[in-house]
């Protein structure tokens, strides 16, 4: 029923949801004594969500998981966790800054996905109907403005910390 191309497109945005997550249980347990914790934790729910949202799109068009690129995507996200850590303390502010950014791009990433699979399901009868492509583009472009603001709160932490050092 499916394609290649497709069956690639959905398994490397799970792997991309899976390093998110991890990412933000990072984060979570970095920031666990401040307000944050509760934004890192509400954000983690809500992606955790949507990575199921997809994980039944691809069963319902028999995609399976790939274990390697899971754990492809877990190993890069330790490898941020590194850069990360070799550029700043785990609660300091330009690794807040540039978490949230990463974070950031992959939910654009995922407002692209559900903007694309919308757009070609018109061509694409495999596609349609399984589920509510704009409610979920919705879904991640009300997170990706949640995480805008906190991180251009953390820019100007960063860039202020770095004026005063």
């Amino acid at each position: 029923m499916t394609n290649k191309y497709l069956a690639t497109y959905l398994i490397d945005h799970l792997a991309g949801s899976v390093a998110a997550l991890e990412l933000l249980e990072d984060l979570k347990a970095a920031y666990a004594d401040t307000a944050l914790a509760g934004f890192f934790a509400e954000l983690q729910t809500d992606i955790a969500s949507d990575q199921r949202q997809l994980q039944g799109l691809m069963d319902r068009l028999q995609i399976v998981e790939s274990r390697p690129r899971k754990v492809s995507a877990w190993l890069t996200e330790k490898f941020i966790e590194l850069k990360l850590h070799l550029d700043d303390s785990a609660r300091g502010p330009l690794r807040l800054l540039e978490s949230l950014e990463t974070v950031g791009l992959g939910i654009h990433g995922k407002l692209a996905m559900w903007h694309a699979l919308n757009v070609a399901a018109a061509d694409f009868p495999p596609l349609q109907g399984l589920v509510d492509y704009e409610r979920l583009a919705q879904r991640a472009e009300e997170q990706r403005r949640r995480v805008e603001v906190v991180r251009l709160e953390a820019a100007k932490a960063a860039f202020a910390a770095e004026r005063t050092t």
